[in-house]
């Protein structure tokens, strides 16, 4: 006891929390226990002295709340909770008293009898208007404690407690305090008999309604408007007794509210209309109908417009739900429903006026909400567009009355239930089938009957096999007279694309006999414009259409066969030729990728029916004598043809990639014996494959590409068949740079040496390690070497930096190191700087779909490594040289990586950016804008990260926006879109001095010779002259 005094005395005098902490201890290790604590602050609770009986009934809190549950029992407890509520009466010590009984009131031995003193003393006892917030919340906190612990005894206080409450809560304005008090009312509003306080607990609650309220910035709390809005609807919707009183306050807000309060006025409709029920639906039905109506056929925004929708769909759902089994027929269809579907027909009487619209939108929502009055939605609104279709009369406004009926299609296909068993236009569909049909052979409503027609398609159960087959000749024909001036309209493909979805042999019986036809054996000439561009457009359309299995083997066939009697006729001009096959590879390498992404598992088998024709087709042609003419030399082609070659070995398992992987090995690094890898219809010449070797000509070093293709995507796990693997890649890269011929095949050696380093970094260690020690000062940073082989030098050491950053590979940073060794050389500086950037970029080589191994973010681990690094150069100024490409590098660096990993540093990079215009590299002007594009999103006048250089901005892009002063569009462009942008992140009162010289300036741009600059000039002037603050 003399212990538990001597801690109490020294903390009356200290109020030291290691003290208080002792304290607990003692008593946690049964030393002293809270009786003696209580005898010890005796004189102190009881004193005269109001500064002492605070202190003493916080100190109690203070223990309380600290000490163990199982300290506390419940004789304990109801002596505390009796003392506590008495000290509720004084008022020096109700805060200390509101701590202590927070505590108490969650303990198990806190019981019945204690809640219901503890809640009579906080009503008697607690003025809430003359506490500070976090008194209030208190005593919220303590009462939703005992609403969550003790409910039944509040609810046996009956009118006691509903009364006190509402006194208590009445006038509540901060959003913490809020959120307790609307949990809080929705069990008092849910459980409780309210039928004496209903108007007093509406006004309460609706007082607040709608939330007005906005977070400070950097609100601690984290307590948003939705948080608000959320709780505060969850009250509003808790009883049907609200319901006379809250719809003329909505109907209130509904009229004189702004688009704010309108939108949370039709949510919070939304949400209480089902509560309120289908009796005051029904009365009120004919206001709120008129209130809603007026936000639909006027709108004043699209979201609003959209929520009165939804509040409609509500509202007749609320009133019609329970009638549901009542109605024997549409017919029987009276009130809100009917008369509103005959206002809305009325409407529709005239298809081309702008309420039309509107009107069409209403009775969609209609469809949407029971099945009787959908049915009756149905019956009257479709029947009545399928005659104004078929009237002679308005013939001229068929398209409009299509696009009409194709709304109801879409809608009554949305509003199906999994279990409808026939669907809303069955009754229709013969009628509505035609009109659509009618439509698909006039160009004006086309486009019209082409979404209505997708509609029925992908309606379950609407079409027999039969119809859908007639949907398909009669697209077919359109396709088949579509002339040069219509175009071949993407929608028509996606149409049958629809239909190959749910009956395929339609579209292979049908649709590819005819666009396989139609595309000849021969290129056409270069001044065959017409027939050039149609067999882009069927090729598009075969793009789309062939993705199914079935229908893309029929397209490999016949456009491989294509294919060979283009590639091997020999021309004098062979451009018109390649760009046909071009065309023909790439349309099958989209398709391939398309197949690839759904994960088709068929595409494995292409490994053996489309790979070795590729195969054979450029080896054949690259072998041939006199193969100066043969198109399938062209490098597009080649490229085209490594992609899908990627595509098809990605998808292997692994036993069948390194069984790939030695046949291919075997055909271009070992015996040149091409057989295993190729296979068509091509007769291969007696002739030495060999092209890595340096005797071969350029048509055989051009075939390498095909084989990195094949190699790029090998799993990690497949061992390249060679007996040592750091001299093979030793070759390779001697080869890239001083035996491939150009760009092409090089950069295509240097991604297939960066993709096996990635994956097999342990077994090349040794020649990671020369290339630090022997390849970097032999070929970069020898100034003896020439230029062209030292930019050759430095491409392949961002391959071979990529391939080790991606992973996170310890060494990565140490070739890094070496670029920013060379910033200082005349010669390499800016490849140097450039490459720092490129090194970070995501490239189509290292990839997760080529097995690569790319750990998470390896990218803000460079940024972070490498950042600092470059500003501080960028600021150096004793050294121009490196400080020049220091700027280089950081803007190839910001412009290769994601805002997020930089956004730290962006008020320090803004300045270095600003100097970085100044440099004469149009790539690298245009970078840089392109930066602060790119970071002027999610910008705004408020925090704006550029206001302070809002003049340099304007001074410098109004300089790159004419062509007088910046030769590239791209620059012009880059430079018009940021001027454009300015005024949307840069306060008026910064901007304002600025406005007249932009807009004067910007007259110049619009005479540039370009047409797209001339745009962006028209675009960005429009936004200066209606720049207002």
């Amino acid at each position: 006891m003399e212990s538990t005094e001597r801690i109490v005395r020294t903390w009356m005098a200290s109020e030291d929390d290691e003290v208080l902490d002792e304290l607990v201890s003692e008593i946690s290790a049964d030393r002293t226990s809270l009786l003696n604590v209580v005898k010890a602050l005796g004189e102190y609770l009881t004193s005269e002295d109001d500064q002492l009986r605070k202190k003493g009934v916080e100190l109690l809190s203070s223990v309380i709340s600290r000490c163990p549950s199982e300290k506390l029992n419940r004789q304990t407890v109801r002596v505390l909770t009796t003392f506590y509520g008495k000290k509720l009466d004084d008022s020096e010590t109700v805060i200390p008293a509101l701590k202590g009984l927070i505590k108490l009131v969650i303990l198990p031995c806190y019981t019945s009898i204690d809640a219901a003193a503890t809640i009579k003393d906080v009503f008697q006892y607690i003025k809430m208007k003359s506490f500070v917030q976090s008194v209030r919340f208190m005593v919220y906190t303590i009462i939703d404690a005992v609403m969550e612990k003790h409910r039944e005894v509040l609810k046996a206080m009956g009118e006691d407690f509903i009364s006190g409450y509402i006194n208590l809560a009445e006038g509540e304005k901060d959003p913490r305090n809020l959120m307790v008090a609307f949990a809080i009312a929705r069990v008092i509003l849910i459980e409780f008999d309210i039928s004496r306080h209903v108007e007093s607990l509406f006004n309460i609650t609706f007082c607040y309604f709608p939330i007005t309220f906005r977070p400070p910035p950097n609100d601690p709390y984290g307590i948003t408007t939705d948080d608000l809005r959320l709780a505060l609807r969850d009250c509003m919707s808790a009883t049907p007794a609200f319901g006379p009183l809250a719809i003329p306050v909505f109907l209130e807000k509904l009229i004189a509210g702004s688009k704010a309060t309108k939108r949370d006025t039709f949510q919070a409709l939304a949400v209480c209309l089902p509560v309120y029920g289908p009796a005051l639906a029904r009365a009120s039905a004919r206001k709120l109908w008129s209130a809603f109506k007026l936000e639909v056929f006027q709108p004043t925004d699209s979201t609003i417009e959209e929520e009165a929708l939804r509040a409609i769909q509500i509202l007749v759902k609320t009133v019609y739900q329970g009638e549901e089994l009542a109605l024997e027929s549409s017919e029987d269809i009276q009130g809100l429903a009917r008369d509103a579907c005959e206002e809305c027909i009325q409407i529709l009487r005239e298809p081309e006026k702008s309420q039309a619209k509107p009107a069409t939108k209403i009775l969609c929502s209609f469809i949407t909400t029971t099945p009787s009055v959908s049915r009756y939605t149905v019956s009257q609104a479709v029947p009545h567009l399928v005659r104004l279709f078929l009237n002679p009369d308005e013939l001229p406004n068929r398209p409009a009355v299509l696009l009409l009926l194709s709304e109801f299609v879409m809608a009554a296909r949305n509003s199906m239930l999994i279990d409808d068993a026939i669907p809303a236009l069955f009754s229709y569909k013969d009628e509505v089938l035609g009109a659509f049909i009618v439509g698909l052979k006039n160009i004006s409503s086309r486009q019209a009957a082409i979404t209505g027609l997708k509609g029925m398609i992908t309606t379950k159960s609407l079409l027999s096999d039969e119809e859908l087959g007639f949907i398909v000749h009669n697209v077919n024909e359109v396709l088949d007279t579509n002339n040069d001036a219509d175009g071949h309209s993407e929608e028509e493909v996606d149409l049958l694309g629809s239909i190959a979805a749910v009956a395929l042999h339609h579209i292979k019986d049908q649709t590819l006999p005819l666009l396989f036809s139609s595309l000849p054996d021969v290129a056409p000439s270069r001044e065959a414009v017409a027939e050039r561009a149609k067999c882009w457009r069927i090729l598009s359309a075969l793009k789309v259409l062939c993705v199914q299995p079935e229908l893309f083997e029929t397209l490999v066939i016949r456009l491989t066969t294509k294919l060979d009697l283009i590639c091997i006729a020999k021309e004098w001009d062979s451009e018109p030729s390649a760009a046909y096959a071009h065309s023909i590879l790439k349309t099958i390498s989209l398709t391939l990728s398309t197949k690839v992404d759904q994960g088709h598992p068929d595409v494995v088998k292409y490994v053996d029916r489309l790979v070795p024709r590729i195969f054979n087709l450029f080896i054949h042609s690259a072998l041939v004598p006199n193969r100066a003419s043969m198109v399938a030399t062209n490098t597009r082609l080649l490229q085209v043809a490594g992609e899908i070659i990627t595509l098809v070995i990605q998808t292997l398992s692994l036993q069948r990639q390194e069984a790939f992987a030695r046949a291919i090995f075997d055909a271009f690094i070992i015996s040149g014996n091409v057989k295993d890898i190729s296979e068509g219809l091509q007769k291969i010449p007696d002739v030495a494959f060999l092209p890595f070797r340096e005797t071969s000509d350029k048509n055989q070093r051009n075939i390498v590409t095909l084989f990195a293709a094949a190699v790029i995507p090998l799993k990690k796990e497949v061992k390249p068949p060679v007996p040592d693997l750091p001299e093979f890649l030793d070759e390779l890269l001697h080869w890239s740079l001083s035996i491939a011929d150009d760009m092409f095949q090089r950069q295509a050696i240097l991604q297939l040496i960066s993709t096996m380093v990635n994956k097999r970094p342990e077994d090349l260690s040794s020649f990671l390690q020369r290339k630090l020690d022997y390849y970097w000062p032999a070929e970069v940073s020898n100034p003896d070497r020439p230029f062209q082989n030292r930019r050759n030098a430095v491409e392949a050491w961002i391959w071979l930096s990529k391939a080790l950053l991606v992973r996170n590979h310890p060494l990565a940073l140490h070739f890094t190191d070496k670029l920013f060794e060379a910033f200082g050389d005349n010669q390499i500086s800016w490849d140097v700087a450039k490459a720092v950037g490129e090194i970070a970029a995501p490239d189509p080589i290292l990839t997760k779909q080529h097995d690569a191994v790319i750990k998470v973010l390896y990218a803000q681990k460079f940024v972070n490594n490498v950042l600092p690094r470059i500003i501080s150069g960028a600021k150096d100024s004793a050294k121009p040289q490196n400080q020049t490409a220091s700027l280089v590098a950081l803007t190839a660096l910001v412009r290769s990586i994601p805002k997020a990993t930089y956004a730290h540093e962006v008020t320090s990079l803004i300045p270095l950016l600003l100097r970085g215009l100044d440099l004469p590299d149009n790539d690298i002007r245009h970078n840089i804008i392109d930066t602060f594009l790119a970071a002027a999103e999610g910008d705004s006048p408020e925090k704006s990260m550029v206001a302070e250089h809002a003049s340099t901005l304007v001074t410098s892009m109004l300089k790159n926006c004419t062509v007088e002063n910046m030769p590239s569009a791209r620059v012009r462009i880059a430079a018009l879109r940021y001027l454009a942008v300015l005024p949307q992140v840069v306060r008026y009162d910064v901007l304002h001095p600025h406005k007249l010289t932009v807009i004067r300036e910007l007259a110049k741009a619009l005479d540039d010779p370009k047409r797209l600059v001339r745009k962006e000039a028209v675009d960005a002037r429009t936004i200066w002259f209606k720049y207002k603050g």
